[in-house]
């Protein structure tokens, strides 16, 4: 048993990577795994057995959950994004560098793209695996560019505005641990109420990473050509709609709430100084 363990510690002290950067990206790497793993597996589960074992329902529901799970796994090293444009977000806020956004950018779409390679060698028996809708996003027949651009659009910002919201300081605090119980409820919310025009995939390497996986296995570029190219529309406009996520939360509770606290910081300053003035006073009197 003792030299077991030390052959563990051994392998763990060789296999340590030093660079920390280096590490928050191999860890978002690993959330973002998850997250597809769980949430396309879940769609894998009721579009091949029929509806029999899921439902629209279910999808939202694992995807939510991965969320949780993604976050869990990753979030005490990384900070658990496994999204590019929360990464975005918090760059533009000036709480991540913004070195960091393209390493994460970069990670994060391989932990998509191997989430979706552990689906389809889950399902690799069945023809049907290879239908492309299970790991990217793609339109509803309604669905036009400009519309689905509005509707990654809103539902980036919908997600930012509540991050946002969730990890301020100032605002009313979630209980440390819960955060990302908090988010994955908001990613099921967001998936409740506004899946349907093309499945909510408001994160960039949750859909580029699967989607270059299914051009590799076996349907060529057309997972690019497809509905007119509609694969710029989930990877360019949930960044637009980070960017009003944040002027959303900012303008409306983020700034006025910073505000707030540094005027009282201020007002006890100035208090505090009073007092001591008063007590330099009074020894003086005395």
């Amino acid at each position: 048993m003792g030299k077991q363990k030390d052959i563990l510690e051994k392998l763990a002290e060789t296999l340590q990577i030093r660079h920390v950067l280096l590490r928050q990206a191999l860890a978002e790497c690993l959330g973002t795994l998850i997250l597809v793993m769980f949430g396309c597996g879940a769609v894998a589960q009721a579009v091949l057995s029929g509806g029999s074992h899921g439902s629209f329902l279910t999808v939202n529901l694992a995807f939510g959950f991965a969320a949780t799970l993604g976050i869990l796994v990753s979030g005490q090293v990384s900070g658990g994004h496994l999204n590019p444009a929360v990464t975005f977000a918090l760059c533009l806020l000036g709480k991540e560098p913004w070195r960091k956004f393209p390493l994460f950018f970069c990670f994060q779409t391989l932990g998509a793209f191997l989430g979706a390679a552990v689906v389809f060698g889950m399902y690799f028996g069945i023809v049907l695996v290879l239908l492309m809708h299970i790991y990217a996003t793609y339109p509803s027949k309604h669905l036009t560019l400009v519309n689905g651009f509005f509707d990654q659009i809103i539902g980036t910002a919908a997600l930012i505005g509540c991050i946002l919201a969730i990890t301020d300081p100032h605002n009313n605090p979630i209980p440390r641990g819960l955060e990302p119980f908090t988010v994955g409820f908001v990613v099921l919310v967001i998936g409740l109420s506004m899946g349907f025009n093309c499945g909510y995939a408001v994160n960039p390497a949750r859909d580029l990473g699967p989607r270059i996986f299914t051009a590799l296995a076996g349907w060529g570029g057309e997972v690019f050509t497809a509905n007119t190219h509609w694969f710029v529309v989930p990877i360019c406009a949930p960044f637009l709609g980070a960017v009003v996520g944040v002027l959303m939360y900012q303008l409306m509770i983020g700034y006025h709430l910073e505000r707030d606290v540094q005027d009282r910081q201020k007002k006890e300053e100035e208090e505090e100084e009073r007092f001591k003035l008063s007590n330099i006073t009074t020894s003086e009197d005395a």
